[in-house]
């Protein structure tokens, strides 16, 4: 299989993949969530909080990766490529 159609796959797997799965949150966040149980429906109930604190946390974790690519973009195609090119 191609290098390129096997990351694109492996790509494809994870979006495919539950929301819940990639969501985890962190202990200090589930914390948080978890003492305001007994405050009633707030914003929609806990569960919406949770789930809103975890997609803020997807959110924060993605964009520093996001942000590197774009910057070092042509370095890292240049590597990819030189590294597929090499024989050994």
């Amino acid at each position: 299989m191609r290098p390129t159609l096997l990351s694109a796959l492996l790509v494809l797997v994870i979006l495919a993949m539950p929301e819940f799965v990639h969501a985890q949150g962190c202990a200090m966040c589930k914390a948080v969530v978890e003492s305001g149980e007994g405050s009633g429906n707030i914003f929609g109930g806990e569960q919406a909080v949770g789930k809103g604190l975890n997609m803020g946390i997807l959110y924060l974790m993605a964009v520093p990766y996001v942000l590197l690519f774009l910057l070092f973009r042509k370095r890292i195609v240049g590597f990819v490529k030189e590294f597929a090119s090499a024989q050994g």
